[in-house]
Order: C-alpha cells, then structure tokens, then sequence
C-alpha cells in the first residue's frame, strides 16, 4: 500500500496559488496514471489504482492546508498504511523557486500543513516532495504571498517543477529515492 498526499486548499480560489503546487502535483501524478479524483472519503479527494504491484492512492485533503493532518491521520488508518509507505507534496518558502527537494524524514519546518500532518500522526518518518517558492517580496506577508495567484510569467517555470517533483515521488513508489 502506498499513499501520495498533495497538499494544498480546496476551491477555485486557490487552485494556481503558490500554497496548492501539492494539489498540482497530485493531479499530474494522477493524469500521468490515468486517474481522475472520482472518489471522496476521509475528508479528502482521492484516486486509486495499482502501482507496481502494490494499491496507490493518491489524496488531496480537503481539510484546508492547517489541517491536513486530519485528513492524513484518516487515510492512513483506513488504507492500513504506515507513514514510511506515504510521500507528501507541497510548497516550501525555504527553497529556491523552482526547486524540488526530497527528503525521506524531518521536521515540518516553516510550513503548517506539514507540522500539523506531523503533530497529528505523530511521526516524522515520512518521505516529502517539497517545490520551492522562495521567499515573499518584503513588502508582502508570508500568508498574502502563499496564497496569491502564481503569475503568468512564472507558470512555465512551476510546471517544469510540477513535472520534476512527479518523476521523484514516482521513484519513491518504485524504491528509486
């Protein structure tokens, strides 16, 4: 069994924000399989299918980012999955734009939506996908800035990351990572 979470906020209001690349690597995960989120249950959308031998599901909660750990914390019992068979997507101020970072572990740092997946499951033992986004210009606040609209000149340079952090987590599925 096998879990890929993409975090992001649910609703037309967020879907090109900074703060919703995980929602946008789960959907590219998903066409990329030949899914489509059909399916919602333990407070997320879903897709299933088989990977390489073992049932993936790939979610997207609709918890809003803060709270993503609920729906987590749901998917996780009732797929009987353990946290070291889930790879998390998301945005990271903390890295350069444009860039994807895996770790197999560690802490939340600056983002909630990781800390409170971590505070709710109650482990750090989980691989991340992490796209970066960079710092907000100084005269924005950090949560004007996550959640603004990526802009247009910028949308070639997230989706070749989208594209990049899709072919980790598929190395992660296969035991590559």
């Amino acid at each position: 069994m096998k879990l890929v979470v993409g975090l992001g906020n649910y609703g037309d209001r967020y879907a090109y924000t900074y703060h919703n690349l995980g929602f946008l690597a789960a959907e590219c995960l998903a066409d990329r399989l030949g899914l489509k989120f059909k399916k919602r249950e333990c407070d997320a959308e879903i897709a299933v299918t088989n990977y390489g031998g073992d049932r993936l599901v790939i979610a997207r909660p609709l918890t809003y980012m803060n709270l993503s750990g609920v729906a987590v914390k749901q998917l996780l019992k009732k797929y009987d999955c353990a946290p070291a068979d889930m790879v998390v997507l998301f945005d990271d101020i903390d890295i350069e734009r444009g860039t994807v970072r895996v770790r197999q572990s560690g802490s939340g740092g600056t983002h909630n939506g990781m800390r409170n997946i971590i505070a709710t499951i109650g482990t750090e033992g989980f691989p991340r996908v992490r796209i970066g986004v960079g710092r907000p210009p100084e005269y924005m606040g950090l949560a004007d800035f996550v959640l603004s609209e990526i802009p247009r000149a910028d949308r070639q340079l997230f989706h070749d990351a989208i594209e990049h952090a899709v072919d980790e987590v598929e190395k992660l599925l296969k035991g590559d990572g």
